[in-house]
């Protein structure tokens, strides 16, 4: 009897007594069944939850326990684990009773009646689901409930029937498997071999004189050293029972007995026909499996060895062909893979799909293309063949198992490292070396003083680290590799003290390196501060300086030069008999012996009543900056600390230096220079910059000059400290005439951290400010999860137990609140004075369009910067005010409303006001209009209006363009940002990589691009030449005024701590070379932009060498991390900006963000030697728009499928957002290009169709059904077969674990090659591994149209490392040009080569929008010095220098 015929003899016991109208639905299922209208997992899937509920209806709870919102029941866990046990032994056994074994007649497949077919492998039988739960019992017709247990004995008849019906349906064994071969018994690819009886047996086979090399001579056979070796074709491999089963799937270590029949023919027989072979049967059972390399060819030759002799395979028999072509092919994977990364150690896991997918199998083998799942499949071997290529290697080299891209693999696959043991006989022997990619980077070219810099650093800590002893690499202690003994062969055990050595090396045995910890040491390294977490504010930490007092004879040397009150200032001191004066440099001795002497300047002397005193202005030494240990011991800087001391604290003089930059500085570039500038003689130091502790900037001392009153009590922290405590004050300026009000003192202006405000301005206020009168229903944070999923055709839901969907915008803040000033005014006291401690604002509110009534939706179709007058009014206290801002009415604007924007950001426009009580759209009244007219083009600015937006007057001086080198420049996004700005000219740009050249030259004609060796260019220029081999004009000494890049981190961001030969690796790394392209050609600004953990590589050694080498040369500089969303593209994308500013140049400040983004993505501090660092930015996740989402970016693009190859396609329709007018641009541009697609295989494909399309959708809601692909082949149901000690059972009772490692809660535990499982919907290895990786959140991802991207990546791949690739409402993954969108990329930009070099250079590049912002930074910072330069003409005659000090500070 089917299993249909069982569900349906069983529903009729009970249909009666069922609801009139649960029969009907009953029936109505059926109907549906019987027209195929749906399958027969839905049915049973309806069936189960309607009968669920009507025994709920019936009884008020479900059977046994189950709970009604879906956990777990009274089967969950180990309370039916002895039921369950007892089942499938029970089913093994019967299985194997009815499989009729290979030894019969003839061999042959069992007949169709005795196979175990178990209904084409959909549904088990209706006797393991039911007959053989013990908990119940069957007696024909009628359901027994004698064995229920006494929760269910309690419920009426009905209930007995429904409840042990609930269980048909809820409680299915795992189907049984051959005790041997470890293959599903009702696998229809289950295939038994079809033996031959006339073959011969091993023994009388090797006799055969077909076989001998010595004419049947029985000697010869006899002389043989070692086992005889023959090849053999039609081979079949079979357990003793018959199943033609894989023998590389560690059965033959297990010790299962395998058997193989084949032809067997001589060893120098090369031909795989069946002519002058032997046939053989039953051969074995096979000790031993071996692959002894590839043949100079592309097969690998794979061997057996019995106990009688080594066999070589040729060709398999037609039904073992499949099986075997298996095992060719990850072998042939493996050597892809092995030599793809030896050649590109840097390469990602989505680098390597890349490779695999694109590789052509060879001809001969039996596979056609190479797919992800390929990969999956064959991952433990490929990795052990890795582990194996490691070992082989040299010592020094850095082993590959490390690189990022096996990292992933590693982790996805749920690979076991360290079983080498077992497979050493296994293992390739690939080529010893494997040819370098000629186009690789050669050896760093370097100045002089970078390498002097590194050479010395590296060089005094190796030397330190090998007195140390170096830190001792320990063990995981649970991998074979870790448990097995010192091998005593290779050299280090040479060396061991143990094997007769000296012991000095202190090196592990070769055979016994963990891979788990070179693995995680790694993965440590990379992954610093990547998770998203919310944003801390940082507290500013003080740290006080603990001195000490000494004995010393103390006399004033002069009278008293000045007196104020009780205080006597002199000129000099005698302290122990050295004569002291002010702006001498004193020491002072620390409490603790071990902390170095602070050093001071003495910027005043004077006695009080508190003894002999002195004003110390504090250095700081370089070691207490960012540069930690890197910086030049005698070095100091200025900071802005200072204090009143006694005399007798200083321990004596010290003479500190003014380095100043010379006036040939531009053109000292890259001559031989000693990076000493002092001799150390114990008392010099020297200083070059002022130094922000908060922020750490390196800057040109400031010139803050004293009056002639102050000369001898002037101190420049002073005055600075107390600047900045007074713009933190606000303050208000022109009272006006107020006689209609006694309660308020009106003004006309007020100033606050620097800026000017005065009525009719407009101004930036935060969010919670002031409110609406309405309130549009904005989005309300919902759960996006179900209750009442189906965990039987969604068993991996339950997964999603957090709310929190990665790439969401919910939790974003709102933009900033603007409005405009009515009024500046203060509080009169009783007295009848104004109050000025306290200046307030009256304020009309400016709605935005999602503040009205019409929402969010308003705001997608409106321009961003578009706002709405209100008459509604508002006051708010002065220290509210985040900013200054520009609000026009439009029909007053002299230039377009587009014109107008483009000036720069802080530009607002409105066209209408808004009326909250009626909820209407109104002209705006003539007020709003005057107060316009009336603030414009007045001129009426004060004197201390330095920081005002300047850039928003049409005054603003003319900034040329810099010439600018693009060094690594990618397709040209860091470049086209600059363009944007109008900051920079890019002349020239070097990018090795010719598609991305290619591309830079598409979008930038004008410019010459190099696609040579950065390291040989530089060489060239260095070496005096003007042109490279090609007649390209070099840049020369003085040419380049802008250098900006991102140097690949390759060689070394995988390496977790410095010795001699990963400094070897930095050394030569482009970083360097890229510093010595600052050092030689001098620009006035550098930028160089890394991923965000650039900041941290190497305890951020790599971070303090940078900006050593930079301050060395004399540039200002300093870091910080940028998020690319909050300054106007749809995704997160953190990054790691390092600016530098030559000497006269103002060191630009990272601007402040535009966009508001989630708060989540938003940590951009960095922690250095255990120090908070942020960037300058004051809004902190402010900002002045709203958040760009997905919707935003791509919904104008035209609908297309998966695999599009369509160049050039019509847009099909007008832009919608903002964003997208921006992107299209001006110019007619009726032509979309790049809107293509990956081609996904038929079986990603199919998973792609079947992910919902409802927000925070991935891989965790796909059912597990069997689908008919694009192919035409039809995947598997995933087998949940083990216990998985963590997440328990279903709430239907069924098993969750895939694998026998999830039986135990540590994720150490042993995997089970057999359980592995491939071709299903639901991929095995992300339930494999997902409880230790977060359950693999979002991996075959959905974007949500009012979300954001992940970082935009060089290759969408669904199970890639931002596997939220998939498009919002299409079954694809994300074109190129919604990728570069994604980046800020305009429309009418150009990518060069084929589809994945496209996403690559997609991926590779610096948001345009982002370097943009940057851009604008560094003209307003042009801008500020050019105006200085102007008031200096004209104040040139007040100007006061000093020579020895570079001014005074």
């Amino acid at each position: 009897m089917s299993f249909q015929d069982h569900v349906k003899e069983k529903l009729k016991l009970v249909q009666d007594f069922l609801h009139i109208d649960a029969q009907d639905q009953l029936t109505n299922l059926e109907e549906k069944m019987k027209s195929s209208e749906i399958s027969m997992e839905v049915y049973i899937s309806k069936v189960k939850a309607l009968l669920g509920k009507e025994l709920h209806l019936e009884n008020g709870s479900h059977v046994d326990g189950v709970e009604q919102n879906g956990k777990t029941n009274g089967f969950t866990n180990g309370s039916h684990k002895d039921e369950d046990d007892e089942a499938v032994t029970l089913g093994v056994q019967e299985e194997e009773e009815a499989v009729k074994s290979p030894s019969g007649p003839k061999g042959k497949e069992s007949p169709p009646s005795t196979r175990v077919t178990r209904n084409s492998g959909k549904q088990p039988t209706i006797l393991s689901m039911f007959s053989k739960v013990s908990s119940f019992c069957c007696k024909g017709n009628e359901l027994c409930p004698t064995a229920l247990s006494h929760s269910c004995k309690r419920l009426s008849v009905l209930g007995n029937y429904m409840a042990c019906i609930f269980v048909l349906f809820s409680f299915q064994t795992p189907p049984p498997k051959c005790q041997d071969c470890r293959q599903y018994l009702d696998d229809s690819d289950l295939k038994f071999f079809q033996g031959d009886p006339d073959n011969l047996d091993e023994p009388e086979m090797l006799t055969d004189e077909r076989l001998s090399l010595f004419d049947s001579n029985e000697d010869g056979f006899e002389s043989y050293e070692d086992l005889p070796q023959h090849k053999i074709t039609n081979f079949s491999v079979y357990d003793k029972r018959g199943h033609l089963c894989p023998f590389d799937s560690g059965l033959i270590e297990k010790n299962v007995e395998l058997y193989f029949s084949c032809v067997v023919k001589p060893i120098y027989d090369d031909n795989p026909c069946l002519d002058g072979g032997v046939p053989a049967k039953k051969l074995g059972p096979i000790n031993a499996w071996w692959i002894t390399g590839f043949d100079g060819g592309e097969k690998a030759l794979i061997g057996f060895t019995t106990a009688f002799a080594d066999y070589i395979l040729m060709h398999p028999s037609e039904e073992y062909g499949p099986i075997f072509a298996l095992m060719q092919e990850k072998i042939y994977m493996s050597k892809i893979v092995v030599e793809f990364l030896q050649k590109n150690p840097d390469a990602t896991y989505e680098d390597l799909l890349n490779k695999i997918e694109t590789t052509v199998p060879p001809a001969g083998l039996n596979f056609n293309c190479f797919t992800e799942d390929t990969l999956l499949r064959h991952a433990q071997f490929v990795v052990e063949q890795v582990e194996s290529y490691d070992e082989a290697g040299d010592s020094d080299e850095q082993p590959i198992i490390v690189t990022p891209c096996m990292r992933d693999l590693i982790k996805l696959a749920g690979v076991t490292l360290g079983k080498r043991r077992a497979a050493r006989r296994q293992a390739i022997r690939h080529p010893t070396k494997i040819e370098k990619d000629s186009k690789g980077p050669t050896k760093a070219t370097t100045t002089k003083l970078v390498y002097q810099i590194f050479d010395t650093f590296f060089s005094d800590q190796i030397e330190q680290n090998d007195k140390e002893g170096g830190v001792k690499r320990q063990r995981c202690g649970v991998c074979e590799v870790c448990q097995s003994p010192d091998c005593g062969k290779c050299t280090a055990c040479k060396d061991m003290i143990k094997f007769g050595g000296s012991g000095k090396s202190k090196q592990a045995c070769k055979q016994r390196r963990c891979p788990n910890l070179a693995v995680k040491e790694a993965e440590d390294d990379e992954n610093i501060e990547e998770e998203d977490v919310p944003v801390e504010k940082t507290k500013k930490v003080s740290h006080a300086k603990r001195k000490k007092q000494t004995q010393c004879k103390l006399a004033w040397i002069g009278e008293p030069v000045q007196t104020e009150g009780k205080k006597q200032y002199y000129k000099k001191v005698s302290v122990n008999d050295e004569v002291l004066e002010v702006g001498d440099c004193v020491s002072v001795s620390s409490e603790d012996p071990s902390i170095p002497l602070y050093l001071a300047r003495i910027t005043s002397l004077w006695e009080d009543v508190g003894g002999k005193m002195f004003h110390a202005h504090w250095f700081l030494r370089g070691i207490h900056t960012v540069l930690g240990e890197s910086s030049d011991p005698l070095e100091l800087v200025i900071v802005d600390e200072c204090e009143d001391m006694l005399l007798n604290y200083v321990q004596g003089k010290v003479n500190v230096m003014y380095k100043a930059p010379s006036n040939n500085w531009f053109m000292e570039g890259g001559i031989d220079v000693d990076i000493k500038v002092i001799e150390d003689d114990g008392k010099s130091f020297f200083y070059q910059f002022w130094y922000d502790t908060e922020f750490a900037r390196f800057e040109t001392p400031p010139k803050t000059s004293p009056s002639e009153q102050c000369e001898f009590k002037f101190c420049g922290s002073c005055t600075r400290t107390k600047k900045r405590e007074e713009q933190e004050i606000p303050c208000a300026f022109e009272p006006l005439a107020n006689e209609d009000n006694d309660s308020k003192a009106l003004y006309a202006l007020a100033c606050f951290k620097g800026v000017q405000f005065k009525v009719g301005d407009s101004v930036y206020l935060p969010p919670e400010a002031f409110n609406f009168s309405v309130k549009p229903a904005s989005p309300v944070k919902r759960s996006h999860r179900k209750d009442d999923v189906d965990e039987d055709l969604y068993p991996e839901y339950y997964r999603k137990s957090s709310d929190y969907i990665k790439g969401s915008n919910l939790d974003a803040p709102e933009p900033f609140r603007v409005g405009r000033i009515k009024e500046i005014f203060c509080h009169r006291r009783s007295n009848g004075k104004p109050d000025v401690s306290e200046v307030k604002l009256r304020l009309y509110k400016f709605y935005r369009p999602e503040n009205t009534h019409k929402g969010v939706k308003a705001s997608y179709h409106t321009d961003i910067n578009q706002l709405y007058w209100s008459d509604e009014e508002v006051t708010v206290s002065m220290t509210e005010v985040l900013g200054h801002c520009q609000v026009e009415y439009a029909e007053d604007l002299i230039e377009s409303v587009q014109d107008y924007s483009s000036g720069g950001p802080d530009r607002f426009y409105f066209l209408e006001a808004y009326n909250a009580k009626s909820k209407s759209f109104e002209d705006p009244p003539n007020h709003a209009r005057s107060a316009v007219h009336k603030g414009k083009g007045k001129g009426k600015g004060k004197g201390t209006n330095e920081l005002q937006d300047t850039p928003l007057e049409p005054q603003t001086p003319n900034v040329s363009k810099y010439r600018t080198l693009d060094v690594f420049s990618g397709c040209g996004g860091l470049s086209e940002g600059f363009h944007q700005a109008g900051i920079s000219e890019t002349l020239w740009a070097i990018e090795m990589w010719e598609p991305a050249a290619q591309a830079f030259r598409l979008n930038n004609p004008g410019t010459t691009v190099f696609t040579e060796d950065c390291n040989v260019l530089l060489k060239l220029v260095m070496s005096g030449e003007k042109t490279n081999s090609l007649g390209q004009k070099l840049p020369q000494k003085g040419d380049v005024e802008m250098l900006c890049g991102g140097p690949p981190c390759q060689g070394f961001s995988g390496m977790n701590r410095f010795n001699s030969r990963t400094y070897s690796k930095f050394k030569n790394s482009l970083v360097v070379s890229y510093l010595s392209y600052c050092d030689y050609y001098r620009p006035k600004f550098f930028l160089l932009e890394n991923v965000r953990n650039f900041v941290s590589f190497k305890s951020s050694m790599v971070l303090k060498l940078t900006l050593r080498c930079l301050v060395r040369m004399g540039y200002q500089c300093t870091f910080g991390v940028l998020q690319a969303g909050q300054y106007g593209v749809a995704q997160t994308r953190r990054r790691a900006i390092i600016l530098a500013a030559a000497p006269g140049e103002k060191l630009p400040r990272y601007p402040e963000p535009l966009h508001v983004f989630a708060p989540r993505a938003c940590s951009l501090s960095v922690v250095v030697d255990e120090k908070k660092y942020v960037s300058n930015v004051t809004r902190g996740n402010g900002g002045i728009y709203r958040t760009i989402t997905v919707r935003d970016t791509m919904s104008d693009l035209p609908e297309i499928r998966n695999g599009a190859a369509a160049l050039e396609i019509s847009y099909n329709g007008e832009p919608q957002s903002w964003f997208q007018r921006q992107i299209r641009g001006t110019q007619y541009q009726p032509i979309l290009r790049d809107h293509i697609c990956k081609d996904m295989s038929a079986l990603v494909e199919g998973r792609m169709r079947h992910i919902p399309l409802a927000p925070g959708s991935d891989w965790r809601d796909l059912p597990n059904i069997e689908v008919r692909l694009k192919d035409g082949t039809m995947t598997k149901k995933l087998r949940y077969t083990h216990p998985d000690k963590k997440n328990g059972r279903s709430s239907t009772g069924a098993l969750r674990g895939v694998c026998t490692c999830l039986r135990s809660s540590s994720w150490r535990s042993p995997c089970d090659p057999a359980d592995r499982q491939f071709n299903t919907l639901i991929p095995w290895c992300l339930p494999h591994t997902g409880n230790r990786h977060n359950h693999w959140a979002g991996l075959y991802g959905r974007l949500e149209w009012d979300g954001f991207f992940s970082t935009t990546v060089t290759n969408p791949e669904p199970m890639g490392k931002q596997g939220r690739v998939l498009h919002a409402e299409q079954h694809r993954v994300v074109s190129v040009r919604e990728c570069a969108r994604s980046q800020g990329f305009p429309d009418t930009y150009r990518f060069f080569g084929n589809i994945l070099d496209k996403h690559r250079q997609v991926g590779n590049a610096v948001p345009p929008p982002l370097s943009r912002a940057i851009g604008l930074e560094i003209k307003k910072c042009v801008m500020e010095r050019m105006k200085e330069e102007q008031a200096s003409v004209k104040l040139l005659g007040h100007v006061i220098t000093t020579a020895d000090s570079g001014g005074m500070f």
